[in-house]
């Protein structure tokens, strides 16, 4: 019987032990459950009056979590993982600016010792560059905001932020030089949002982004992106350890840079950089996307294409200004199926991953300095005569044509010489009147004149249509 109750005892006893640990083990994820509602809560791309104390609440919650229980939050790299060091980093959100400002705007990234390299550097030749002009910095994306803040305490102004401070402060002469790859989705956000400062600061004037103008097809190719096509890929050959691109195929190795891509008509960006590489002779370079528009992009395709080439080996290279998310998870990830990495090792390819931004390339930096140099010598010319027709002769024809632009549809009058090297284009858009004016070469539009600022990106698209429509040239009178 004393035998029976020891044992009874005992087992009550190991019971009550696995008791608490489940409800340890419960309480644990639950703890870890609260973390992860508060992280997604600032995974948003609206920021509110509540989104300060939302980032310093989730940090805080993060910290008094212990070591196991961090491990079973879902999204626990948020907090967790490692990307450098965000002290090295100048969030550029001071005030005292002056009256001149040179805004640079970007995406953003959470990747600390990226967003240095990449979106530090080019700020830094810009400051180097124009020394006279206050550099600030405007990030697009508030969901990377807020990663930055709740984990690192770095501030970051957004759009609205940054716009505002240049208020409060007396700007008048603003010039954006965006660090956008080319005039896509974002670019358009952020000419939208600068449009509603336009009756706040006197003088608004927006640079080109990385590649330029984004040309009618893939066969419209400017020097931007020839330029950028050259220097990336100088750099990755280097990188790699080889003295020229042909040493480089001659061990059966191909180089791939990896774009985002995108579903508005700037897509065909990709498609003239892929049609760039082969003009250049670089026939074991390819580009793809991730996500895979244009289609030929995919990575699917991309693959198809090293293999026809007889390459063994691929070296993989973001295509994008900040190597930051993917770059490190969609390209380099060995342990996610999906990643670029991961499928070209699939399709028996020896894979090599370099991480390393567009924004480090000195070149590259350079090239952003010449497009905020031509934004400013915009700002010193002369606007052109009110009357097409009093403009010293020089358009002798016109034609109004409708169209549907990132701006939106638009009634648009047209004239052009006699040889149709030179054109002015003019309608209403957001309540104020357009003009650009400027020259043409071989089918490619060079803009001279921008009235306000925020239209050359659509220039392109929109003499081709001038060209193509239907509707006959009338001789100016």
């Amino acid at each position: 019987m004393k035998k029976l109750i020891v044992m009874l005892l005992a087992c009550a006893l190991v019971l009550s032990m696995c008791a608490g640990f489940v409800f340890a083990g419960e309480a644990d994820q639950a703890a870890a459950d609260e973390v992860q509602g508060l992280i997604e809560a600032i995974q948003v791309q609206a920021r509110t009056e509540e989104t300060d104390a939302q980032c310093e609440a989730a940090k805080a919650a993060w910290d008094a979590l212990t070591d196991e229980q961090k491990e079973l939050v879902e999204d626990a790299d948020y907090f967790g993982r490692d990307t450098g060091d965000a002290a090295q980093d100048d969030p550029r959100n001071q005030d005292e600016i002056g009256e001149k400002e040179l805004l640079v705007v970007s995406f953003g990234t959470s990747f600390n010792d990226s967003r240095v390299a990449d979106i530090k550097g080019v700020e830094d030749a810009l400051a180097a560059a124009y020394p006279d002009w206050a550099v600030r910095r405007a990030f697009t994306a508030q969901i990377i905001i807020n990663h930055i803040q709740a984990r690192d305490g770095e501030v970051i102004d957004n759009m609205t932020q940054a716009l505002d401070r240049a208020v409060a402060n007396g700007v008048k002469t603003l010039v954006v030089q965006p660090t956008h790859l080319m005039h896509g989705a974002e670019y358009d956000e952020m000419c939208d949002a600068l449009e509603a400062y336009a009756g706040q600061i006197e003088t608004i004037v927006v640079a080109e982004p990385l590649l330029g103008e984004v040309g009618a097809d893939a066969t419209v190719i400017n020097d931007d992106k020839a330029a950028v096509a050259q220097y990336v890929t100088a750099a990755a050959v280097e990188a790699a350890g080889f003295e020229s691109l042909e040493a480089a195929a001659e061990t059966g190795v191909a180089f791939v840079f990896m774009g985002h891509g995108t579903a508005h008509t700037a897509k065909v960006t990709y498609s003239q950089m892929n049609t760039m590489m082969g003009e250049l002779g670089y026939a074991n370079v390819f580009v793809g996307t991730v996500e895979g528009e244009p289609e030929e992009t995919a990575a699917e395709e991309v693959i198809a294409k090293v293999q026809e080439g007889g390459y063994t080996k691929v070296i993989l290279r973001p295509l994008m200004v900040v190597a930051g998310d993917h770059a490190n998870n969609d390209m380099a990830d060995p342990d996610d199926e999906e990643s670029w990495i991961s499928m070209f090792s699939a399709a028996g390819f020896d894979v090599e991953c370099q991480i390393s931004g567009l924004g480090r390339i000195p070149a590259v930096e350079d090239l952003y300095v010449a497009h905020t140099a031509a934004a400013m010598e915009a700002l010193a010319g002369e606007a052109p005569a009110e009357d097409a027709a009093e403009a010293d002769g020089a358009y002798t024809q016109t034609k109004v044509f409708d169209g549907t632009y990132g701006f939106g549809d638009a009634e648009i009058t047209a004239y052009a010489n006699d040889d149709f090297t030179a054109f002015r284009l003019t309608w209403e858009a957001f309540d104020e009147d357009q003009v650009l004016e400027g020259t043409v070469d071989d089918g490619i539009v060079t803009v001279d004149y921008d009235e306000t600022g925020f239209m050359t990106g659509d220039a392109q698209l929109i003499w081709d249509d001038a060209v193509a429509s239907e509707n006959a040239w009338e001789p100016l009178p």
